[in-house]
C-alpha cells in the first residue's frame, strides 16, 4: 500500500536516516517512536509528500488517498467549521463551492454553465456517493464538543486547542487509505482520546501514528516503528510489548548468557515493577507468555537514554496541607467553577481531570498566587512548600543566559555544581549546558523547569500538563518519580498512564459545575464513573 525505497534524509553532515526500506501494510496500525530529534515527524512529513528526501523515494499504491493531520492551526481562520472539515476533502470541498457559486450567479441558458454543472455533480457523487456529507460532518464537530449553533462560526472565534480538533475532524473527515497523524492527542482531554481511539481502531486502511501518551499508543497500534540508528525497525505488538522486549534486550546484554536463570528472575522483576498497580498486576502471566513468543534477537540495544527524575524534599509535610474552601471564578461573565471546596491530606497524590475549559488549570493558578478567586479561601499548612510546574512553562523557560545560570537566578545560594548535576539527570551534557535558554526546544524547556523544580526540594509539587513536550521515556520517568515522591502533589495531566503511575485520588472538575472526589487510583476511578 505504501513503502520506502531506500530514503535517506540529511541535513548537512548530520544523518536522520539513511536508506530505509519499509513496507506498510492495510489493516496494520503503525506507532513511530523515537527520542526527540530522530526524525519522526520529518519522516511523516516525507510520506506525506510535504517535503523532499536527500534520497531515496516514497511509493503510494496508485488511486488511494493519503490524508495527514494539519499541523498549522491558524490556516483556516477565515473559513466556518463545517467548512474547514469539508476542506478535509478538497476534491470534494472544491466542487462544492464551485457548484454552489454557479447556482448563485450561473448563467443557465449557457450550455457551458449547465455542462460545468454536470461535471461537478459527477465529482460530488463520486466523493459523497450517499450525499451524508453534510450529516457527517455536523455528526463529527458535536462528538468533538462543538454544538450546531456553533457550525456556522468563523474558526477565527476558537482557541488553539478547539482549533486542532477541526484539524483532527478534517482529516477524519477524508476517510484517507493511508492517514498520517503526528501527536494526534495534544490539546484532547481524556473523554476525546477515548473517543478518538475508538474512531481509529475502526480504521481499516494502513495508519501511522506518532505520540507520547503510552495508553493511547497501546490501545491503537497494533505494531511499532522504532525510529533508532538512524534506521527503522519494525516491531509486532503495541508499545508495552515493544518496550519490555527492549529492556529485556538491555538486560541481556549486561549480563553473561549463561546467567539464564537470574536474567530470569530480573525480567519477572521487572515485569513486576512495571505493572505498577494490582489491575495490571494481573497481566504479569500474560506478559510472561508474550515474552517467550518474541523475537527479540530483531531489536538492538536502543541509543535513547531515560532521564533520572528525583524530588526529594527538603522537610517532612505536615498533618495540615491545604484545605480549599468555596472558592468561585468567573471570566467576563462565564462561571468556570463555583464554590468549590476540598481538602488535601498528607499522603494524597491528587490527579485534577476534566475537560477542556473546566478550570483546572485557573484552580491551579490561583492556589499558586497566580490570579484572584472571586469568592472563597484557601489555606496551605505551615509546614509547606510549593513547586510550580506552569502550562505555559515553554513561554517562562526563556533568557540570553545559559541553563545553569537561568536555574540559579531562582536561588543564588544553589550551588553551580548541584545544578549541572541535575541537568545531567535530565540528559543535558556537559556541552548541552552551555546552550542559550531561547535556543531550547519545547521538550527541553520542560526537562529545564523539571530541573529547577529537583533543585526546590519542595514537599508539595503542583504541576499543570508537565509532560507536554516530553518524550516517553521522559513520560515514564516523570511517572516514577511521583509515584517515589515523598511529599504531595496535585497534577493536571490528560496521560493516563502518568495518572495511572501516581495518582492515590482523583478529583474530576465536571462541565456542569458538579465535582468528583474519588479516594483511589484512576483505574478504579474509571471502573466507578467512566472515563
Amino acid at each position: 500500500m505504501l513503502s520506502t525505497v531506500n530514503l535517506t534524509q540529511r541535513y548537512g553532515k548530520r544523518v536522520l536516516f539513511d536508506k530505509i526500506n519499509l513496507t506498510l501494510d492495510v489493516g496494520k496500525r503503525y506507532g513511530l517512536i523515537g527520542a526527540n530529534g530522530a526524525g519522526k515527524s520529518t519522516l511523516m512529513k516525507i510520506l506525506a509528500g510535504e517535503i523532499e528526501p536527500t534520497d531515496g523515494e516514497i511509493q503510494l499504491q496508485p488511486g488511494l488517498k493519503l490524508g495527514m493531520l494539519g499541523q498549522n492551526q491558524y490556516a483556516f481562520e477565515d473559513f466556518t467549521l463545517k467548512d474547514a472539515v469539508l476542506y478535509g476533502n478538497k476534491k470534494l470541498f472544491d466542487a462544492q463551492k464551485e457548484k454552489e457559486k454557479l447556482y448563485m450567479e450561473g448563467d443557465f441558458e449557457s450550455d457551458e454553465v449547465n455542462n460545468r454543472l454536470a461535471e461537478l455533480e459527477m465529482i460530488c457523487a463520486d466523493e459523497d456517493p450517499t450525499y451524508e456529507s453534510e450529516v457527517k460532518i455536523e455528526k463529527l464537530l458535536e462528538t468533538l464538543g462543538f454544538p450546531a449553533s456553533q457550525h456556522n462560526d468563523l474558526m477565527s472565534s476558537l482557541t488553539g486547542g478547539d482549533k486542532f480538533k477541526i484539524l483532527l475532524a478534517q482529516v477524519l473527515f477524508l476517510k484517507p487509505d493511508v492517514l498520517l497523524l503526528d501527536e494526534p492527542t495534544n490539546n484532547l482531554d481524556i473523554e476525546t482520546i477515548g473517543w478518538l481511539e475508538n474512531e481509529l481502531k475502526r480504521h481499516e486502511g494502513t495508519m501511522i501514528v506518532i505520540s507520547h501518551d503510552r495508553h493511547f499508543l497501546n490501545g491503537v497500534v497494533t505494531h511499532i516503528l522504532d525510529l533508532d540508528f538512524q534506521t527503522i525497525r519494525e516491531f509486532t505488538g503495541n508499545y508495552d510489548e515493544w518496550y519490555i522486549a527492549a529492556n529485556l534486550i538491555a538486560k541481556q546484554a549486561e549480563t553473561d548468557r549463561s546467567k539464564a536463570l537470574k536474567e530470569k528472575e530480573e525480567l519477572e522483576k521487572f515485569i513486576a515493577r512495571f505493572s505498577a498497580n494490582a489491575s495490571k498486576a494481573k497481566q504479569a502471566t500474560s506478559r510472561q507468555k508474550q515474552l517467550d513468543k518474541l523475537d527479540v534477537q530483531a531489536i538492538k540495544l536502543s541509543s535513547r537514554r531515560d532521564p533520572s527524575i528525583m524530588f526529594k524534599p527538603h522537610r517532612d509535610i505536615g498533618n495540615e496541607v491545604l484545605e480549599v474552601i468555596d472558592l468561585s471564578k468567573s471570566y467576563d461573565g462565564e462561571t468556570v467553577f463555583e464554590n468549590l471546596s476540598f481538602k488535601v491530606n498528607k499522603d494524597d497524590k491528587i490527579a485534577l481531570i476534566g475537560s477542556n475549559g473546566v478550570g483546572k488549570s485557573t484552580l491551579l493558578e490561583i492556589l499558586m498566587g497566580k490570579v484572584e478567586a472571586d469568592s472563597g479561601k484557601f489555606n496551605w499548612g505551615q509546614t509547606v512548600t510549593t513547586s510550580y510546574f506552569p502550562q505555559n512553562t515553554t513561554d517562562i523557560v526563556t533568557g540570553d543566559i545559559e541553563l545553569p545560570q537561568w536555574i540559579q537566578g531562582f536561588d543564588p545560594k544553589w550551588h553551580i555544581d548541584d545544578i549541572r548535576k541535575t541537568l545531567g539527570r535530565m540528559l543535558f551534557s556537559g556541552e548541552e549546558q552551555k546552550k542559550k535558554v531561547d535556543a531550547c526546544s519545547g521538550g527541553e524547556k520542560h526537562r529545564v523547569m523539571l530541573s529547577k523544580m529537583m533543585m526546590d526540594a519542595a514537599n508539595f509539587l503542583v504541576l499543570d500538563e508537565p509532560d507536554n513536550h516530553l518524550d516517553l521515556e521522559a513520560i515514564v520517568a516523570l511517572g516514577e518519580a511521583l509515584h517515589n515522591y515523598g511529599g504531595g502533589a496535585i497534577c493536571v495531566t490528560h496521560d493516563r498512564e502518568l495518572i495511572d503511575a501516581f495518582a492515590n485520588r482523583i478529583i474530576k472538575l465536571n462541565e456542569d459545575g458538579t465535582v468528583i472526589d474519588f479516594e483511589g487510583d484512576y483505574e478504579a476511578f474509571v471502573e466507578q464513573y467512566g472515563h
